[in-house]
């Protein structure tokens, strides 16, 4: 593999890991809302079978996904609900803010063991669903490898993404307090976050825009080196406004 095709794998592997890292946490974050209320040994049980199912639904997702990431309706409605799950979750945490948690709160309390690990499970078909739908557009217009095909894309594009996905559940299981700390000690990066997401959706729009079969833009411009300065400049802009622009927190962090 060529040396610039390498570190252009390696980049996009790195700004998965960001982005599953803060996404790991708010998950986390939310798993450890639902799951507060039962016993610790029950609790445990629950954090764990959510792990599990958290595996299976991602590695069932880029299987799925990947043989039907080529058509370019799919990409359409993975584009718009990128856009839609990062501008609902923006306008949640600037207008409605902790209403939604609060009453979460108050009905999970009701939940016995396994209605919390159905709930838990929902969750992560959720996250999942999000998480391989972002790793796959910022995959996509990735040059392809001399490795197999996996499912229906490169394989080397196959392995960037099971990487990511697979790292967030790493961090999701041993770094969440770390990342959940980060997040309420600067809280603009949680808004950043879901804005990348919805700025990743907005490449996956412009990739199916590109699709031969649409042709609304030119196919190049869609894999052009042009359109991936612009993106990734756009995407360190964000980075750099949560981390920078958001004022810092003494609040007192919730219990685990």
């Amino acid at each position: 593999m060529e040396l610039s095709i390498l570190l252009e794998y390696g980049w996009v592997l790195l700004l998965l890991i960001a982005i599953e890292g803060l996404l790991a946490a708010d998950n986390a974050l939310v798993l450890a809302i639902m799951v507060k209320h039962l016993p610790e040994d029950e609790r445990k049980k629950a954090l764990f079978y959510g792990l599990v199912g958290a595996f299976v639904f991602r590695l069932g997702s880029l299987f799925i996904i990947s043989f039907l990431v080529d058509v370019w309706q799919v990409q359409a409605i993975g584009a718009l609900y990128l856009l839609f799950i990062a501008i609902n979750h923006i306008l949640r945490k600037l207008v409605i803010k902790n209403k939604d948690v609060n009453k979460a709160k108050k009905e999970e309390k009701k939940s016995g063991f396994w209605g919390t690990v159905f709930k838990v499970e929902l969750a992560d078909i959720a996250f999942a669903v999000d998480s391989i739908l972002a790793a796959v557009a910022l995959a996509m217009t990735l040059p392809n490898t001399n490795i197999p095909n996996i499912g229906g894309i490169d394989g080397g594009k196959f392995l960037v993404i099971f990487a990511g996905g697979l790292i967030g559940l790493i961090i999701m299981r041993f770094a969440a307090n770390y990342f959940v700390k980060l997040l309420h000690a600067k809280p603009g990066l949680e808004i950043a976050a879901f804005a990348i997401v919805g700025w990743v959706g907005v490449k996956l729009a412009i990739f199916t825009l590109g699709h031969p079969d649409v042709g609304i833009i030119s196919y190049e411009f869609a894999h052009s080196t042009e359109w991936k300065l612009i993106f990734y400049t756009v995407l360190i802009g964000i980075a750099a406004a949560g981390w920078f622009l958001t004022k810092k927190t003494d609040e007192k962090q919730p219990s685990e």
